[in-house]
């Protein structure tokens, strides 16, 4: 941004502490180095959450979701992540590949509070491992294993100011362009827009697994 007042500009930790205040001591407390059997129910009541990886060219955010406890816990200090079909861009596996750190944000839908672990990951195709994540028959590409470093809960208050379990408001969604009107403006109309959003239910249908 052009014309920025600097004085405005927070540049030290012990400015953004003044500015933010002491962190409560429930904050603190919330954060282990392992998963504890509390934190495991909640892994395994959620069927959603989102992948954040750094490689080469940046941060990446990706969502992974499958039913309910999808992601598994091996034991206190591992969780796997079954790698599902995508459209093989495979940015959060390439850059595991470059930098083994991650983040995983788990979400439940109607909970206001999400969970957050962060860790190292590696990538692997284990036959037993694969076997372990088989859905209608098909087993993931591959299972990310992920040794824990951190584990806390994050309060609602995201969730609460957001509405985001709250009925979708009709209005709202008349503003929200489609999957084929994106690729449409994004090539200047050499994919059509109208017929990628016609075929597009029936594809992922017959490629969800």
């Amino acid at each position: 941004m052009e014309n920025e007042n600097p004085a405005y500009s927070i540049d030290t930790v012990e400015q953004l502490e003044a500015l933010l205040g002491e962190i409560a001591e429930a904050s603190r407390k919330k954060e282990v180095d392992f998963v504890h059997p509390i934190y495991q129910r909640w892994i395994e009541a959620s069927p959603f959450a989102i992948l954040a990886t750094v490689g080469p060219e940046g941060l990446d955010a990706s969502p992974r979701g499958d039913p309910e406890g999808f992601v598994a816990v091996a034991d206190e200090k591992t969780l796997l992540l079954p790698e599902r079909r995508g459209n093989n861009r495979a940015d959060s596996l390439r850059n595991i590949l470059f930098d083994p750190h991650v983040a995983l944000l788990f979400l439940i839908p109607g909970t206001g509070e999400t969970l957050r672990v962060n860790g190292r990951a590696r990538i692997t195709t284990a036959p037993e491992m694969l076997e372990r994540f088989v859905v209608k028959g098909v087993p993931p590409r591959c299972v990310v294993v992920i040794e824990v470093d951190t584990v806390f809960f994050q309060c609602a208050r995201a969730i609460h100011r957001s509405g985001l379990w709250q009925p979708p408001r009709t209005e709202h969604l008349e503003k929200v362009p489609s999957a084929g009107a994106m690729l449409a403006a994004l090539t200047s109309g050499a994919v059509d827009g109208e017929a990628y959003d016609l075929a597009l239910p029936g594809r992922q249908r017959s490629t969800l697994y």
